[in-house]
C-alpha cells in the first residue's frame, strides 16, 4: 500500500524531530562530561605556620589542697568559693578546747621538770661546795703529816744525841772520871728523847690516817658531784624533752586556725561547718587556694602529634568562657609519659591497651595577660591551644583541598612526573601511594607528583613537583576525586550570591 503524502512529511518531520533530539541529548552529554573545576595560581607565601591544635583546662601554676592538721569540729569558715585572700588571711577555725587541754597538762608537766633541773643544780652545787672543803681538809691533813714527820725526826735526833751522851757517861764511870749522878741523868735523858719519838711517830701515823679520811671524804664528794652531773644532765633532757612536747602542743593548738599559705583565689571548699574534721592519714580536706597570678594551660596533645611539639614554642589559647579572645603563651613542659583518652589518673599501667589512642600532658604558661582577662580566668575551665610548631619564610604553598593521594598504579596516576625540577620518586620495596596535584593545561588536567613540607591551618607546603603562578586544580572535592590524566574540565565561573572557592560539600 503506498503511502500518502500527508504520512511522507509526518514520517520526515518525526525523523528530523528524532535527530533534533539526539544532538540535543548528545551536546547535554558531552557538556556534562566536562566537569567544572576551581583554579588557582601557585603562590609562594610570605610565611607558613604549622601548628598543632589540643584541648585542655586552666591550671594555677601553684594551687594548695588544705587539709585539716589537727582534729575536731569545724567552728567557723571564714571565706566563700572565690573569695580573694592574701598570705596569712584565717580561714578555718577548729574547735581549739581539747588542743587547749592538751597545751596546759603539757605546760604543767614542762614546769615540772624544769623545777628537777633546778633541783640538781642546787644539789651539784652543794656537792661541788662540799668537794672543795673536803680537798681542803685532805690539804690541811697533809701538812700536818709533814710537821709530824718534822717532829719525828727532830725527835730521833734527840734519841741518837742522848745515847752518845749515855755512851760517853758510860766510858767516863768505867775510868772513874764521871759520877754516878751525871750517868743516871744522861740515861734519863735518853729515855726521854725515846719517848718524845714515840710519841711524835705516833702523831705522824694520827695524821697519815686522818689524810686517808680526808681523800676517801674528797671522794666520796667528787662520786657525789658526777652523779649531781648526771642527774643535771637527765633532768635538762627531760625538760627539753617536755619543752619539745610543749611547743609542739603549742604548734598544734595555733592550726586550730587555718590561714592561708598564699595569694590567691579560694577555689574550693568542700567542706561545712559543723563537720568533724580529722587528722592524720585520712586528713580532712578543707579548701583549695589558687596563686593565679601565674596561670598555665594544660592540654592533652595526640600521639601522632607530641613530636612535633618542643618547650619554648609559641602558643594562643582561647579559653571557652572568653569567647574568641586569645591569650599569649609559651610551652614550658611536654610530659614523657603517655596516657590513654579514657585514663582519669595518668601513670604507668601493668596493662597496655594497643587499641585505644593515646595522648601526651603539655603545659603552656599564658604570657602578657590583660588585667581583665586574669582576673576572670578561673582554675578548672575549658580551653584550647595552638601551637606553633615550625614557621617558614617564603615558601611555595597550595590549599589542603587541592591535594590528591592515589594508590601505585591507580587509575589516573602518572608513572612518572614530568614537570621539570622533579625527580622520579625511588621505587622501594613496598609500594608507596602517590601525593600529587592536578594542573590545568589548556583546558585538561594532569596529575603531578609532589613532596610536601609542613603543613598550615589552610595550606601546605609543596617542596618539589611544581612551579610558581602554575595554575592547579583546587576542587570542588567531589569532582577533585573523580578526576583523570587527560580529563577535559570547565574553569568553574561565579555565580550570583556563590562562591567560586570550592568549598562545596565533599
Amino acid at each position: 500500500m503506498a503511502l500518502t503524502r500527508k504520512k511522507k512529511i509526518i514520517i520526515a518531520v518525526s525523523v528530523v524531530a528524532v535527530l533534533a533530539i539526539v544532538v540535543i541529548i548528545s551536546v547535554f552529554a558531552s557538556r556534562k562530561e566536562e566537569p567544572e573545576v576551581v583554579v588557582i595560581k601557585i603562590e609562594t607565601r610570605p610565611e607558613l605556620k604549622q601548628t598543632v591544635t589540643a584541648s585542655g583546662e586552666v591550671r594555677p601554676i601553684r594551687y594548695i589542697k588544705l587539709t585539716s592538721e589537727v582534729p575536731g569540729r569545724i567552728e567557723e569558715i571564714y571565706v566563700n568559693p572565690g573569695d580573694q585572700v592574701i598570705k596569712g588571711k584565717p580561714l578555718v577555725r577548729i574547735d581549739p578546747t581539747q588542743l587547749q587541754s592538751s597545751q596546759e597538762a603539757q605546760w604543767a608537766a614542762t614546769q615540772a621538770s624544769l623545777n628537777d633541773v633546778q633541783n640538781a643544780r642546787n644539789a651539784i652545787n652543794s656537792a661541788q661546795q662540799a668537794l672543795i672543803v673536803a680537798e681542803a681538809a685532805v690539804a690541811s691533813a697533809r701538812q700536818q703529816v709533814v710537821a709530824s714527820q718534822t717532829s719525828v725526826d727532830r725527835a730521833q735526833v734527840e734519841v741518837n744525841t742522848a745515847k752518845r751522851e749515855l755512851k760517853r757517861y758510860t766510858d767516863l764511870i768505867e775510868a772513874g772520871v764521871a759520877s754516878r749522878f751525871e750517868y743516871d741523868a744522861a740515861r734519863d735523858r735518853l729515855d726521854t728523847a725515846n719517848i718524845a719519838l714515840e710519841t711524835a711517830k705516833a702523831n705522824l701515823e694520827t695524821q697519815r690516817i686522818a689524810v686517808k679520811e680526808a681523800n676517801e671524804r674528797a671522794n666520796q664528794q667528787r662520786i657525789a658531784v658526777k652523779e649531781a652531773q648526771t642527774s643535771i644532765k637527765s633532768s635538762e633532757m627531760r625538760a627539753s624533752q617536755q619543752q619539745a612536747f610543749l611547743r609542739g602542743q603549742v604548734s598544734q593548738r595555733s592550726k586550730a586556725t587555718q590561714v592561708s599559705p598564699l595569694n590567691g583565689v579560694v577555689a574550693d571548699i568542700p567542706t561545712r561547718v559543723g563537720e568533724f574534721a580529722v587528722a592524720g592519714l585520712s586528713t580532712t580536706p578543707l579548701m583549695t587556694i589558687a596563686d593565679m597570678s601565674q596561670i598555665n594551660v594544660e592540654v592533652n596533645v595526640d600521639e601522632t602529634e607530641i613530636n612535633n611539639v618542643d618547650v619554648g614554642q609559641q602558643a594562643k589559647v582561647k579559653v571557652d568562657a572568653l569567647g574568641d579572645k586569645e591569650i599569649k603563651a609559651v610551652v614550658t613542659q611536654k610530659n614523657p609519659l603517655a596516657i590513654s583518652k579514657s585514663d582519669t589518673t595518668g601513670g604507668l599501667s601493668n596493662r597496655v591497651n594497643v587499641q585505644e589512642a593515646k595522648e601526651f600532658k603539655v603545659t603552656l604558661q599564658l604570657t602578657e595577660l590583660p588585667a581583665d582577662i586574669q582576673t576572670a580566668l578561673r582554675p578548672g575551665m575549658s580551653s584550647t591551644a595552638t601551637i606553633t610548631t615550625k614557621t617558614k619564610n617564603n615558601v611555595m604553598a597550595v590549599p589542603l583541598e587541592s591535594i590528591v593521594e592515589k594508590a601505585p598504579g591507580g587509575p589516573g596516576a602518572s608513572p612518572s612526573p614530568t614537570v621539570a625540577g622533579n625527580t622520579p620518586t625511588p621505587v622501594d620495596n613496598k609500594p608507596k601511594s602517590q601525593k600529587g596535584v592536578y594542573i590545568l593545561e589548556g583546558n585538561k588536567v594532569r596529575f603531578i607528583e609532589v613532596t610536601t613540607g609542613i603543613t598550615g591551618e589552610a595550606d601546605i607546603e609543596v617542596m618539589s613537583g611544581v612551579k610558581p603562578n602554575m595554575e592547579i586544580v583546587r576542587g570542588p572535592s567531589r569532582v577533585l576525586k573523580t578526576l583523570k590524566d587527560g580529563m577535559t574540565v570547565k574553569r568553574q565561573t561565579k555565580k550570583p550570591g556563590g562562591n567560586a572557592n570550592g568549598n562545596e560539600g565533599s
